[in-house]
């Protein structure tokens, strides 16, 4: 049997979500979030000019763009998180860690 189930990239949610998301960036509240220079995902500090703004369940996996959606993070973080969901970078962080060494 065969789990997998294939979802279909829906180019207008991605382009109305993207466009959403580009708006509320000028919001008050995520300027706030960007003066405060923390990034969501590594806990670091940052100046305001090297973070970005992340969809936590990526627009092309469905997700859209709303305030508990969105967050501040760094560049760093972001590229790693590529199109994962929270839950895969949870699996994915486990996993690394069980191939660690061992002390």
């Amino acid at each position: 049997m065969d789990d997998w189930v294939e979802i279909e990239r829906d180019e207008r949610h991605i382009k109305r979500e993207r466009a959403k998301a580009r708006e509320l960036r000028k919001t008050p509240y995520f300027k706030n979030l960007l003066q405060q220079g923390l990034c969501h995902y590594c806990k670091q500090k940052f100046p305001p000019e090297e973070l970005t703004l992340d969809h936590i369940v990526p627009v092309a996996r469905g997700g859209k763009s709303t305030r508990g959606n969105l967050v501040i993070c760094c560049r760093t973080c972001n590229q790693e998180k590529k199109f994962l969901t929270p839950a895969e970078l949870l699996l994915r962080r486990m996993a690394e860690e069980e191939d660690a060494p061992q002390e």
